[in-house]
């Protein structure tokens, strides 16, 4: 059976379409059309597609419990390949309501930036049941640069006490497991049973073979210029998250030279550390200038999930449109995290995930009224 819903004005994803309806079954769109062409099942002012946090630490880090016991960073040991964001998850996080109701109903949650290599993360419904149903997709491994692997000192494990000690840990540890690759490939016959890999080395040889991004925790514009370095050198496929503290264009410019997307954020979080100094809204006009692929995170819980939408203001001042801020959490998002293909758009085979709401969403007294999460309504007002 085929449902319809109308709105005035429907953001696509790459456009803006006025009186229209969205037509859609058990899990897809079937088209936008003029008429309603299917049972209609509610009026709305605006629709817009659902949102996409593409840098999250929601489920981990949970409201209502103590610091001490969140689960972003684990204090075992700097290098961790083999852990899972999603084995941290707890779905009653009542922040995942939180942000459904906002109409956020994917996160990219990864691990925290602790740690040289965090883990795996893990690109989850925060509507679904249990984190096993949450999981739709994986969305690269978790690395930090800068200050945050260097504050570590008292943690457990081998650890960095500078910029350049924890460089010098992950370069040892690439070049370890790319030597180990090529002799397998050189070796021949009986000698390659001879050469195994242990399971870290098979996630760390992904990346070195570009099938898995690395999610490089970055700020400054140098610690950016020494990660792109390390690209050099072992030819890694790179997304930039964070770039808070870039203040000049040229970093932008040369990540777009270089088609390396950057998700940038969190916007609207208190500059509480020295590789912020530079932090400000206004640097969003070189990221802007730049022409770089960028989406939004909300960092959660630095800045809220439900408050991702809100980040989008600084941009509309910063020269773009609405239709442009919408793609920034929908679109764009979607496309740097791999899951273009389901989710971003409300074009014809994708997901029917949308939030309707009662005016212009970027009225502050606009909220959604209802959202749809793959054809099934998750939430009403």
């Amino acid at each position: 059976m085929m449902n319809a819903v109308f709105a005035k004005t429907i953001y696509t994803g790459k456009k803006i379409v006025s009186d229209a309806y969205i037509v859609f079954n058990k899990q897809k769109v079937c088209g936008i059309s003029s008429s309603k062409e299917a049972a209609l099942v509610g009026k709305f002012a605006v629709i817009t597609p659902a949102f996409v946090d593409a840098h999250s630490h929601i489920g981990m880090s949970r409201a209502g419990e103590p610091g001490d016991q969140g689960e972003s960073n684990d204090q075992s040991e700097s290098i961790l390949a083999l852990a899972d964001a999603l084995d941290s998850v707890q779905m009653d996080d009542s922040a995942l309501t939180d942000a459904v109701e906002m109409g956020v109903l994917y996160s990219c949650v990864v691990p925290g930036s602790g740690n040289i290599i965090g883990g795996r993360s893990a690109v989850i419904r925060n509507y679904a049941q249990t984190s096993t149903g949450a999981l739709i997709a994986r969305a690269g491994l978790k690395s930090a640069f800068g200050f945050n692997p260097m504050k570590t000192k008292s943690w457990k494990g081998k650890r960095p006490t500078t910029r350049m000690g924890a460089l010098a840990i992950l370069r040892s540890k690439f070049d370890e497991v790319q030597q180990k690759a090529q002799k397998y490939r050189h070796a021949k016959g009986s000698k390659k049973h001879d050469i195994s890999f242990s399971a870290e080395e098979v996630v760390l040889q992904d990346v070195l073979a570009r099938k898995t991004p690395l999610r490089a925790h970055v700020h400054k514009i140098d610690d950016i210029a020494a990660l792109l370095r390390l690209v050099d050198d072992f030819k890694i496929k790179l997304i930039v998250d964070h770039a808070l503290d870039v203040h000049q264009a040229q970093i932008f410019q040369e990540l777009k030279r270089r088609k390396i997307p950057v998700v940038y954020g969190p916007v609207d979080a208190f500059a509480y550390k020295v590789e912020l100094k530079h932090e400000s809204w206004r640097n969003i006009r070189h990221l802007i200038d730049s022409k770089v692929e960028f989406g939004l995170m909300s960092d959660h819980p630095v800045t809220l999930a439900r408050q991702l939408f809100m980040q989008t203001r600084w941009f509309i001042r910063a020269g773009l449109s609405k239709q442009g801020a919408i793609e920034l959490i929908s679109r764009k998002n979607a496309r740097i995290l791999g899951i273009d293909d389901r989710i971003g758009t409300l074009e014809k085979g994708k997901w029917a995930s949308f939030i309707c709401w009662n005016g212009d969403p970027f009225d502050l007294a606009s909220y959604p009224v209802a959202v749809y999460g793959e054809g099934k309504l998750v939430y009403a007002a």
